[in-house]
Formats: structure tokens, sequence, C-alpha cells
């Protein structure tokens, strides 16, 4: 009995060690938050019984007319905008920035978006493979298009990756063990113990994910969200095509990107998801003012991260004048 109590305090003692550890290395702990929020990561304590669906359409003509121009300069395509708006709007909105965990809020280190893509373009039997990217304090749309080819090429090349060695591994390991090992995992999660190269590693432990079927000629879906990782936004888009467009009171046939969102409702109120949204969809329409990297020169090459702050300080100094 004696042995036995001992083991039982001592299990409990780090059960409560474990418990009471907040940091993590993906996050910082939100405190102070409104009652209400704080109940909602026990009433809802998975990203799917807390779903929201928004759907957005965005008149691509200024986006087409600048990929005509950008896509031969230096190699980019829709899929290249969406994760650069993702970048923009994320920076722009920090509160839409974050992860709900544990039954806690945390707001993220860094901005990390991860994008699908097909192994090899137009085969439907290719593999699909994920490459994750942290925005970078001085990057330029122009260089973070060359960091997305890079990452494409690695994919692409027939190379064993980091998630190949992985999911290789896990492929060979026995059900029940697996299914242990998957639970143990979580639950080091759970309690903020994974390492950091884990968390570093993985895909669904991002800010973002962007998954763009244009390519394939298909129309966008929702996606549900992932219960494994921090991932608490998903994004899809669809084909350009034509739809009839009501501009100055007149209907007008124009080429429209459709694009559907899927959000986790506990990391921040409708209206502050709606103005992330919403700040995600305008450099898709305003492309030469918010992505540039056309001019000889170079002076319409300027940082994502200045370009995302500039952007919020007019909109703040907007609201004071309004309020004013």
């Amino acid at each position: 009995m004696p042995t036995l109590a001992i083991l039982l305090f001592v299990f409990l003692a780090l059960l409560t060690a474990a418990n009471a550890k907040t940091s993590r290395p993906d996050g910082r702990l939100i405190r102070g938050l409104h009652p209400y929020r704080r109940v909602m990561g026990f009433v809802m304590p998975s990203r799917n019984e807390s779903i929201v669906y928004f759907d957005s359409y965005v008149d691509a003509e200024q986006l087409l007319a600048y990929l005509e121009k950008a896509g031969p300069k230096f190699g980019c395509d829709v899929s290249h905008c969406l994760v650069a708006s993702g970048f923009i709007s994320l920076t722009r909105n920090p509160t839409m920035n974050r992860f709900s965990l544990g039954g806690r809020l945390y707001d993220r280190d860094g901005v990390d978006i991860s994008f699908s893509m097909k192994r090899s373009q137009g085969d439907r039997a290719a593999k699909l493979s994920v490459v994750k990217l942290r925005l970078q304090e001085n990057e330029t749309f122009g260089q973070l298009c060359a960091r997305i080819n890079s990452g494409i090429r690695v994919e692409r090349s027939g190379e064993r990756t980091y998630a190949d060695k992985e999911f290789d591994l896990m492929s060979r390991i026995p059900r029940p063990v697996l299914w242990l090992g998957v639970r143990i995992l979580k639950t080091l999660d759970y309690y903020n113990l994974l390492p950091a190269s884990f968390i570093e590693n993985d895909p669904l432990y991002t800010s973002l994910f962007c998954a763009n079927l244009g390519s394939l000629q298909m129309g966008a879906g929702y996606h549900h969200l992932y219960e494994w990782g921090t991932c608490s936004l998903f994004l899809m888009a669809g084909q350009i095509e034509d739809r009839p467009v009501a501009r100055n009171g007149t209907v007008e046939v124009r080429k429209v990107l459709h694009i559907r969102f899927t959000y986790d409702e506990r990391i921040d109120d409708g209206l502050n998801a709606r103005f992330g949204i919403r700040a995600l969809l305008d450099p898709l329409e305003r492309p030469f003012d918010y992505f540039g990297c056309l001019a000889e020169d170079g002076s319409d090459a300027r940082p994502l991260m200045a370009v995302a702050r500039a952007a919020q300080s007019d909109i703040n100094g907007a609201s004071a004048t309004r309020a004013a």
C-alpha cells in the first residue's frame, strides 16, 4: 500500500506540474480573456464543433493582369498570391493568428502558411505534398515566390523529405501501436510537452492552410479543420471563371475567383474574422499595389510585412478621423 500511495502521489504531482506548464515553442498563452471566451475552449473542446464557414468572391481582373506580367518575371501564379495574401492578412489581423488547445488560447510566435500541391502537375495518381513557410521580416513578394518555388522543386525532385520519412515510419508501425502513439503525442501537445522540432516540421502546426484547386478546374469546397496540429484557418480556392457581377447598378460579366474559408470560432469573434478575410481579399483585388516587384529599378518592391503594417496604419488612421 505505501508503494501504491507513493506512486499515486508522484503521478498527481507530475500531472499538476504538467497542467501548470503554459509555455510552448510555437505560441504565448493569452491571459485576461473574457470569461465567455475562456469557457468556449471547454464547451467546444474540438475544432470541428467550433467551426465557421465563410463564402467569398474575388474580382480577379487585376489579379490576371498582374500575373500576366509577374508570371514570366519570377514564376508566380494564383497559389503564390494566395500565400502572400495570407501573410498580409494575418500580419494586419494578429488576433486571427491564434490557436486553441487544451482549453487555452495562444498567440502564435510567427506567421506560418502551409499549402498543398501535387508532386507531379496534372497527374491524378501523383502524391499530394505540403509545403510550410514562415513569413520573413524583409521579404518582398518576388523573394517569397522564389522561396515557394524552391520548396516546390524539392518536393517534386523525388528526394525523401521529412514528411516522407515520418509517414513511412508511421505506415510500418502496427495499428495498435500507432493508435497509442498518436494519442501519446496528442497528450504531450495538450500539456505543452511536444518538442519544438516536431512542431516546426509538421505542416498542420500552422497559421493558415491554403488549397488551390484552380489548376484542377474545380470549384472551391468547404474543408474541415484537422484535429491534429494547431491550424485554425483553412482556405479553399477554385478556378477563376466568368460570373455575373453587380457594379454601379448594372450587371456585367467579370473574371471571379471563388474562395471559401473555414475557421475556428474560438480564436476570435465574427467581426474580427470578417476583417481578417477582407484583408486577405484586398491584395488579390489590388496586386499591383500590394505585391509590386514589377519595376525594373525595384522601386515597387516592398517587404510584405511592411505593406501589411502600412495598410493597417491607413485603416486605423481613417477610423480615428471618422471617430473625431
